[in-house]
């Protein structure tokens, strides 16, 4: 992994009740077993470290995002990283 996702993955991490030591790119948020609240937080972390705006629904299905797995929100977060430079 780079650093954007060993970044998002530390976020991942920092916010989860059970922290796993076996994430990556292939894993389903779902799996990660995060609330809708820490969500939040973790988007705002991710907008914070990398000084970017994630689209307000970013996390639901449709052409705002598609928050699948920890590789979508890595390329999304490049995406928007790129897009702002």
């Amino acid at each position: 992994m780079d650093e954007v996702a060993t970044k998002i993955v530390d976020i991942l991490k920092k916010h989860m009740k059970e922290p796993r030591d076996d994430i990556g790119l292939n894993t389903a948020l779902t799996d990660l077993k995060i609330e809708s609240l820490d969500l939040a937080m973790i988007v705002f972390d991710i907008e914070d470290s990398f000084g970017i705006e994630i689209p307000y629904n970013a996390n639901e299905t449709g052409d705002a995002g598609d928050f699948k797995t920890v590789g979508s929100v890595v390329e999304k977060v490049r995406g928007l990283s790129a897009a702002k430079a």
